[in-house]
């Protein structure tokens, strides 16, 4: 069934190869071509309705003749109106055809008439053929101007991602170093604690604490291990002002240097009454038994801290290293159904050194929002685009917004800056590949062309940008009900195409 019969109803009417030089396409053919036309195709007037749906085999090759046509997309859910016109010889449909199987020969947009159409219809084998025989040349430049171009922003694709690839792996490498590079010097300074306690304990095998004394310097010592996994965050000016109060104790109980002691047992959360309790337990002991026991409890507590910072440094080593894996999405099938917030904060991850400290990133997540279906790992391609870029755009200073919503049945994320905005004369160029508002050598005018073909042509969603200084927000729509096996276009052409616009 030809996709003129999705139509309310059509006729045929007779040919006429005068009729058919009056339009453009077919005006410098010769009357054994306008002849063979009129063989081998047809005139239909189709009624108002449909021609054909976006994503059908492309059977047929269109010519408008009299009428008026309207070409659609979808994008994001939601159809979009591309073109309305009555012109005569405008052509849509399956052309081409003549490419043959090299491509994926469905139709890329649909197709409605408004009103009663005549069409010169063509099946696009018949089609193939004519332009195969006629013109040879002219498909030789085709092929090689299709597959070119294609070939082109593919190999220029790669070295873009490989290039981003390269930017993140030192962006990791410097963040992995600053915890690796503190579980270091934390290990060093717990092995010198350990070998101090070790020699406390020599002095106690000495015999030097009573069998009461010694016992409740031990419960003390657990006391204090225990206390450091729940001591209160205190500002500086409240730390500040502990370690005077206990720096003055210990220096009254004779402590030698106990002003550097007070700030470990400040950031323990001990305060002078503990240590009251110390002194009590070891009442009567000699000064010289009071200052190990003090000492003991010392390296008790920097133990413990400096574990905790082994443990906070390893931890975020792991935290990273399973952002780079999520980011990477090493391991895991290329589609997938996926949390999108995951996706994001991975991204926000693998950037933060980027991103720098002079940005807010301020995340208002729809957490209702169902999972999504999608190519994970080429969607945290476009998050990093969008967000370098925004990064970019404010200089280092200003506000990130990640915005998340459900809207229309597709998930919905936002990208925001509070940057300075991007002019309306060049806003709407910003999708075009090799376009940029960079500098020279500062940006490859690929990254929103490369976002932009992984939502719409490979996700089968939209990408909008809306601007004014102080709001830059880019929106991306994710449809949430689709699976691998449904056609996603991988063509270089991002729009549905009506030629014969002049």
């Amino acid at each position: 069934m030809n996709s003129s019969e999705t139509a309310g109803r059509s006729s045929r009417s007779v040919c006429d190869p005068a009729e058919l030089r009056t339009l453009f396409l077919f005006e410098k053919l010769t009357d054994e071509q306008l002849d063979r036309l009129c063989r081998d195709g047809r005139v239909e007037t189709i009624e108002p309705g449909v021609v054909f749906h976006e994503g059908e085999p492309a059977t047929c090759f269109y010519v408008l003749m009299d009428g008026e046509i309207v070409l659609t997309k979808l994008s994001g859910g939601t159809e979009i109106e591309l073109v309305r016109t009555q012109h005569r010889g405008a052509y849509s449909g399956a052309w081409m055809a003549y490419i043959g199987d090299k491509v994926d020969q469905t139709y890329n947009g649909t197709m409605k008439v408004t009103r009663p159409s005549r069409f010169f219809v063509l099946d696009a084998s018949v089609f193939a053929a004519m332009m195969h025989e006629w013109f040879p040349m002219a498909v030789h430049l085709l092929e090689g101007a299709f597959f070119g171009n294609r070939n082109t922003n593919a190999r220029i694709g790669q070295r873009e991602r490989l290039l981003a690839l390269g930017s993140l792996s030192a962006g990791l490498t410097h963040e992995l170093n600053n915890p690796a590079a503190a579980a270091v010097r934390a290990t060093s300074g717990l092995r010198e604690r350990v070998a101090g306690m070790r020699h406390k304990l020599a002095m106690m095998a000495d015999g030097k604490f009573d069998t009461a004394s010694l016992g409740a310097l031990v419960r003390l010592q657990e006391e204090a291990a225990a206390q450091v996994a729940k001591a209160p965050e205190l500002t500086p000016m409240e730390a500040a002002d502990r370690e005077d109060v206990l720096g003055e104790w210990l220096d009254e109980h004779g402590i030698v240097d106990g002003w550097n002691l007070a700030p470990n047992f400040v950031q323990a959360g001990f305060d002078v009454d503990w240590l009251e309790r110390v002194s009590a337990t070891l009442e009567g002991c000699t000064e010289q038994v009071f200052q190990g026991a003090i000492r003991w409890l010392n390296y008790t507590i920097e133990t413990e801290l400096l574990m905790n910072e082994i443990a906070d440094s390893t931890t975020r080593i792991s935290s990273l290293v399973n952002a780079a894996k999520q980011y990477s999405q090493m391991d895991r099938a290329p589609f997938q159904v996926v949390d999108i917030h995951d996706l994001l904060d991975s991204t926000l991850v693998m950037l933060s050194r980027k991103i720098g400290d002079g940005v807010e990133v301020v995340k208002d997540y729809d957490r209702a929002l169902p999972d999504v279906p999608c190519y994970a790992a080429e969607l945290n391609q476009v998050w990093t685009n969008l967000i370098d870029n925004a990064v970019y755009a404010m200089h280092g200073h200003g506000t990130l917004t990640i915005r998340t919503r459900h809207e229309n049945d597709c998930a919905v994320i936002e990208i925001g800056d509070s940057g300075p905005g991007i002019p309306e004369e060049v806003r709407s160029r910003i999708f075009e590949p090799f376009f940029t508002t960079k500098p020279m050598g500062e940006g490859t005018g690929l990254g929103l062309d490369i976002s932009f073909r992984i939502v719409v042509n490979k996700h089968d969603g939209d990408i909008q940008v809306d601007s004014e200084p102080g709001n830059t927000r880019f929106t991306v729509w994710l449809p949430l009900h689709r699976t691998p096996d449904e056609p996603a276009a991988e063509n270089v052409e991002p729009e549905s195409t009506v030629g014969g616009q002049r």
